[in-house]
């Protein structure tokens, strides 16, 4: 597997990407929305995971540094999203790809690396991060970085379906732990995840479908790492175990689908 230069190992410099992240979240502060404080956390969180599973497939430092920065712009297109939509609908609202524009098309990438060397790879990992599968990357590098950060943000939703308040999790689109509770999940996504398939955002239907969508991120995960942690940690009970499900069959349901993650 090809590694980027050695020699150009320092262009990648993530003390500068960290103070320039800080100051772009300083330009949404005035967000009063929940959902703000939750992706500044989960930002934080997919660039350590990126980082995290970066090295343990022993790529070269300067991979571990570009995967990690690219877990810092990941997610730039949801503040406005945030902004503009006042919620956080991927159906609607195409978030990688409005942050891919905002880095390149706005410039705004300059603000975090200077050299344009690795902007191609920033690119097609940012616009892939969020699709339902990965598009057509034109060599195999990017395609690495592409499935390391789509790896690490669903690692860390996981983690944001287990500890954030739920209106904070889905604001505009669910509002109570309760509503989670007593609602079903719809046919389309039940299928999906039995199939062991990730599903299409535009069939969640219920409020407990935008919940058990995220189990179906497991059979998307390209390395036995990011799987490993998952189930050293307990991520998907921990995720369920998080809901009193009204529904007899609901229950069954859920279980059902757990057993297909379970190694």
């Amino acid at each position: 597997m090809s590694c980027l230069n050695e020699m150009t190992k320092e262009a990648v410099n993530l003390s500068h990407a960290y103070k320039a992240i800080a100051a772009f979240f300083k330009r949404y502060e005035n967000l009063s929305d929940p959902g703000y404080i939750l992706k500044i956390r989960h930002t934080y969180h997919v660039a350590t995971n990126a980082r995290r599973i970066a090295e343990s497939l022993n790529l070269s430092e300067t991979d571990v540094k570009l995967a990690e920065l690219i877990g810092l712009l990941h997610d730039v297109g949801r503040f406005e999203e945030l902004m503009i939509t006042k919620e956080f609908n991927s159906a609607r609202f195409d978030h990688a790809l409005y942050g891919v524009q905002m880095l390149f098309e706005r410039g705004m990438i300059r603000e975090f690396i200077d050299t344009d060397a690795y902007d191609e790879i920033i690119y097609h990992a940012v616009i892939n991060h969020s699709r339902l599968h990965i598009d057509k990357c034109p060599d195999e590098l990017s395609l690495l970085h592409a499935e390391i950060i789509r790896d690490a943000d669903k690692l860390d939703n996981f983690r944001v379906k287990i500890e954030e308040p739920v209106e904070n999790i889905f604001p505009g689109r669910i509002t109570t732990k309760e509503s989670v509770e007593n609602s079903k999940i719809s046919e389309p996504v039940y299928n999906a995840l039995m199939n062991r398939q990730c599903v299409n955002v535009k069939d969640r239907q219920t409020p407990l479908d935008y919940f058990v969508t995220i189990i179906g991120f497991y059979f998307d995960l390209n390395f036995e790492v990011t799987k490993r942690i998952v189930h050293e940690e307990h991520l998907l009970e921990r995720m369920t175990d998080r809901f009193e499900y009204k529904n007899e069959t609901t229950r069954a349901q859920i279980q059902t689908i757990l057993n297909l993650c379970a190694i």
